[in-house]
């Protein structure tokens, strides 16, 4: 017995299963989705199967051609991996489980119709990614395990559904499709259903299967882009708009890393308790109403998504443990993309928020030093709760120096190498070295590849980004410290990355009084930019400026995103003895916000007010 992933109960030995088909009917009442799963493996099995489920009630398991019951247990769940579910097979190359999930669902945010924009039907929405999947259907949950997948989407008829698949039909149930959830068919084909019909051909990992539900309208952005959203006209408008550069990327990226593998890139921008910037669903990137900043600066979480259809999409880390293979190389893509499409100056600012970011994040880890490492040991940790920027930054500037030894047009040969030889496989950290080593010959006694992997902290190799702007703007913020605040005429031009720069490179110990000079001059508090105003709301709690502190309410119960909600709530909560205060809003905060926010984003800010109160 050996499982090949800290995160799941799929075992080495054991098939991984080739297609799932999907059924599910979607009760909006009660929060729940009655389903149906038929696993198709490589070859007849005979033995138990193990798989990964989470809050799932299996109510029984077919044998697909006699419907007759297959023998099948499930665990007590484990804290982090869920329930272990067994299924004895005898020579079966395929068997059905009939399940519903919980209203706990660790994937699924169901949204009442007040949460959303129009305020009149329902919303659903996934979020698989690390080890969610298994929420919503049983699985190898595990991007070593890829799979093909179709479903059948059982909705109410005013709403529609998106996933990350091919559509492939709108149509009225059919009597019998959903014989193995209901005894009639009567809920099945009941008055005012719809079924969506999809299909996934390609191989993917659990964690990018995906799908939403509500009303939604869409626009055309671009011969292969729609851009997706709650069907509000405003919201359509100004996601289109921002984000009418995309076809502009997919060509760059299809330039720099090989054909576009996966026929369409769609947009779908979700409500606000999304709890990332964007999630790389393959035909379908899922993102966060942040990123709609009206200066075009939001297209950039789109290239980093864009990049993962061959850096993570293609090419996908074997467990968690190798993320960075996912995120440092996607993180790379990106800035190659923004440079080609916005100029280097946009892309040298992106590498010095981003170096800002590695540097909070060591002090962060300081204690925990094991998650400041590219290859990182994952037994009994919840890779929720050591999700940072850590696998982005550090796994880009450790490509970021390869390409420095080497040269950019040989990195590029590389890297188109690279994604051909690997695509639609799960590799790890040994996997790429030995790779790197092989086609790029000498390059372990130029570059300390071990330290860059397997040591903690940043080498002393990293590089931290030259160019005129860049520098300009540090050294504007160091001038702060000396009393001098920018001039109108110096930051008229400044979009929101210039300022997050800035703020993020002030002193941590500015007064209060400073904060509300800085404030009234440039009105930072009122940034229509999340990432503006959040950098200027943790320097209003570190210099304990009350006066923004209902501006900190006020953003915690906007924002269902964790970029914005951990450094908040973390900055109220952290430190001894002076912040009753501050505890005492998180925690009211907390608790009249916590519905509103997605279930991955309400556990992880738990695990930090636990840690503080």
């Amino acid at each position: 017995m050996a499982p090949i992933d800290p995160h799941s109960f799929t075992e080495s030995t054991h098939p991984l299963a080739t297609h799932i088909s999907l059924s599910l009917f979607f009760d909006f009442p009660s929060s729940t989705i009655h389903a149906s799963a038929h696993l198709t493996l490589p070859a007849p099995h005979s033995g138990p199967l193990s798989l990964d489920a989470r809050a799932l009630t299996v109510h029984s398991v077919l044998d697909p051609q006699s419907s007759a019951p297959l023998p099948f247990s499930l665990s007590s769940p484990d804290p982090i991996k869920g329930c272990h579910l067994t299924v004895s097979l005898s020579n079966h190359s395929s068997f059905l489980i009939v399940y519903s999930t919980s209203p706990s669902s660790s994937a699924l945010q169901w949204l009442s119709p007040p949460q959303t924009f129009n305020k009149t039907l329902p919303f659903v929405y996934t979020q698989c990614q690390a080890i969610h999947a298994r929420s919503v259907f049983p699985c190898q949950d595990t991007p070593a395990a890829r799979v093909r997948y179709a479903a059948k989407l059982n909705v109410p008829r005013q709403l529609s559904a998106v996933m990350s698949a091919r559509h492939v039909d709108r149509r009225d149930p059919i009597a019998g499709e959903g014989a193995a959830l209901f005894s009639a068919d009567a809920l099945w084909c009941a008055e005012g259903r719809v079924v969506e019909e999809f299909v996934m051909e390609q191989p993917i990992p659990p964690y990018l299967f995906a799908f939403a539900v509500g009303e939604l309208g869409f626009r055309e952005v671009g011969p292969r882009t729609r851009v997706y959203s709650e069907a509000v006209p405003a919201v359509l408008e100004s996601a289109a708009t921002e984000f009418a550069s995309t076809e502009d990327m997919i060509r760059q990226g299809e330039a720099l890393f090989g054909p576009y593998e996966w026929e369409r890139f769609d947009l779908l921008v979700l409500p606000p308790s999304f709890p990332y910037g964007g999630m790389e669903n393959p035909r379908m990137t899922f993102l966060t109403p942040t990123v709609l900043k009206g200066d075009s600066s939001g297209a950039q979480v789109v290239a980093h998504e864009l990049a993962h259809s061959w850096t993570g999409n293609l090419i996908t880390n074997k467990t968690n443990e190798h993320f960075w293979l996912n995120e440092g190389f996607t993180t790379y893509a990106e800035r190659r993309i923004v440079e080609a499409v916005q100029g280097e100056d946009r892309a040298a600012l992106n590498i010095g928020i981003g170096w800002r970011g590695l540097n909070k994040e060591m002090e962060r880890f300081k204690d925990n030093l094991e998650v400041t490492k590219l290859k990182t040991n994952q037994e009994g940790v919840d890779p929720d709760d050591v999700y940072s920027e850590v696998p982005y930054e550090k796994g880009f500037q450790f490509l970021w120096r390869i390409e420095r030894q080497v040269g950019r047009p040989a990195f590029d040969e590389f890297l188109k190498k690279y994604i051909a030889t690997f695509k639609f496989q799960s590799i790890d950290t040994d996997t790429f070295l030995d790779f790197l080593k092989a086609n790029l010959p000498g390059i372990e006694k130029e570059v300390d590849l071990i330290l860059w992997t397997e040591g903690t902290g940043i080498p002393p190799d990293a590089y931290e980004p030259v160019s005129s702007i860049y520098s300009k703007i540090v050294s504007m913020a160091n001038e702060f410290k000396l009393g001098r605040m920018p001039r109108e005429d110096e930051v008229a031009d400044w979009q929101g990355q210039e300022w997050e720069l800035y703020l993020e490179n002030l002193p941590k110990s500015i007064e209060a009084s400073q904060i509300l000079e800085l404030n009234s001059r440039f009105r930072l508090s009122e940034s229509k930019d999340y990432e503006v105003k959040v950098a200027f709301l943790l320097l209003a709690i570190a210099s304990k400026c009350k006066e923004h502190y209902v501006e900190v309410e006020k953003t915690l119960k906007a924002v269902g995103r964790k970029k914005y909600l951990v450094p908040l709530y973390s900055a109220l909560v952290e430190g001894g003895t002076g912040k009753e205060e501050e505890k005492i809003l998180a925690k009211r905060v907390f608790a009249e916000a916590r519905d509103t926010y997605h279930p991955i984003a309400q556990g992880v800010i738990e695990t930090i007010l636990s840690k503080h109160i």
